[in-house]
């Protein structure tokens, strides 16, 4: 994949990063935490987000024009009906990396269509074609499972979606679940978030602009590390500020981390401001954890545990924004 090269002030360390390019930035101060006290009544669920990574992992690898990934779209779509106003379904075709025509479904749902302060959630829902990280050669042409790169950041948003309706908000919240993010190929920056792209060019509503966009991307491991990541803080350093301060636990780390080219890049791009809250390890080869792009991407590296600091730290900020 193209590396993502920064000239920044401090030293840089290159990472490969597979769909998701990282360059990460040297930094000399101490990584500190912070928490905020939960402001809804009903703490995050980590347990039931968890239970909802396992029914997505259930159906099996969900790559783009496969029978796992059709189910899995039906899912998704019913599961968000039963939290949110509308749901749409949209349809698109995209080039792949390869050349290839590709079908693809983004799922929205919206709470408070009416309300016009809003803000948007998303993460991909599809999974990669091939674990080329895997240590093992022989499953490089296999298909990644994706409990973490996948699964988590979408079972934190049907869990919240859930959550919102049992309580209500005032705020006018748009859940975003983007196809084919995960279908890039080294050398081509443009083959990554493809469905994120097609929804730049189709937003689902004309003209649609939201307060600022959160995405999450590989957000359940145990030992998740989550830096304020490099691009998010450029285009939208007040709004990092936000969530970090708002976290609910232990693994946001108030420290400078990678650059990553994820679905956040394009969406700041068409002209939203969104930030990416991605587990970002500088210890690692990658950049990621140890079973990313590998078929050890499975449930038992998921934690409920830090499901429910995501979770709540979303729940917080919409708190914040409700105020």
């Amino acid at each position: 994949m193209k590396m993502t090269l920064l000239y920044i002030v401090l030293a840089t360390v290159m990472m490969t990063c597979g769909g998701k390019n990282q360059s990460t930035q040297s930094t000399t101060a101490e990584a500190e935490t912070t928490s905020q006290t939960d402001r809804h009544n009903t703490p995050f669920d980590g347990q039931a987000a968890l239970a909802l990574a396992k029914q997505q992992c259930d159906f099996g690898p969900r790559v783009p024009a496969t029978p796992a990934h059709a189910k899995c779209a039906e899912w998704l779509t019913t599961t968000l009906q039963e939290s949110c106003d509308t749901v749409i379904v949209q349809h698109g075709n995209v080039t792949t990396g390869q050349g290839k025509s590709l079908g693809i479904k983004n799922i929205i749902g919206v709470i408070n269509p009416d309300a016009e302060q809003r803000l948007l959630l998303l993460a991909h829902w599809d999974t990669r074609p091939w674990a080329d990280n895997d240590p093992d050669p022989a499953n490089h042409n296999k298909p990644v499972l994706g409990a973490n790169d996948g699964a988590s950041g979408v079972a934190v948003l049907l869990q919240l979606a859930r959550q919102l309706k049992a309580e209500g908000t005032t705020l006018g919240v748009d859940i975003l679940l983007v196809d084919a993010e995960d279908m890039g190929i080294t050398d081509n920056e443009e083959s990554w978030g493809l469905g994120t792209q097609y929804w730049t060019r189709n937003p689902h509503v004309v003209g649609y602009k939201p307060l600022f966009g959160i995405l999450l991307d590989m957000v359940g491991d145990p030992d998740a590390t989550f830096t304020r990541e490099y691009y998010s803080a450029q285009y939208g350093g007040g709004f990092v500020d936000l969530v970090w301060k708002n976290a609910a636990g232990n693994h946001f780390i108030n420290a400078q981390g990678g650059a990553v080219t994820d679905d956040h890049v394009f969406i700041n791009n068409a002209g939203i401001p969104c930030i990416d809250i991605i587990d970002l390890r500088s210890n690692s080869e990658s950049g990621f954890c140890p079973v990313w792009h590998t078929i050890d991407d499975t449930m038992s590296h998921l934690s409920a545990s830090t499901l429910a600091e995501v979770g709540q730290t979303l729940i917080n900020v919409i708190a914040t924004l409700e105020q």
